[in-house]
């Protein structure tokens, strides 16, 4: 059974920094295309970075980009997301996925296969 677990969530202060880390287990996703979202109660779930498998682009939702890091390592079949300059703004749950069927990036969560259970992320003001 192909399982993701994200770890790395907690409480911090406003332009302090989290490491995300999502670890895949039950097959190998080296050859996919991974995800970060994050979504808050009643609202839509929000692409947040993405990279892909072959040459490991990167890809970042516009609110993150130069704050967020998405990466990757396939021998520990994990990924990370690095976070700094937080602000309240931020504060959501966290979820990593798997893309099983592109070879890019796609923003649209509907395209992805295999979700962890989320991990939540509250930045204080």
């Amino acid at each position: 059974q192909a399982q993701l677990v994200e770890s790395g969530g907690g409480l911090v202060q406003a332009g302090g920094s989290l490491r995300l880390s999502c670890a895949a287990s039950g097959r190998t996703f080296s050859t996919y295309v991974m995800g970060w979202f994050r979504q808050a109660p009643g609202k839509e779930r929000e692409f947040v970075a993405g990279i892909s498998w072959n040459i490991g682009s990167t890809y970042y939702a516009d609110s993150v980009k130069g704050r967020f890091t998405i990466t990757r390592d396939n021998a520990k079949n994990t990924v990370y997301l690095q976070m700094n300059s937080l602000k309240a703004e931020d504060t959501d749950v966290y979820y990593c996925a798997a893309d099983l069927d592109t070879i890019d990036v796609v923003p649209n969560p509907i395209e992805y296969n295999y979700w962890g259970q989320g991990t939540q992320v509250t930045v204080s003001s």
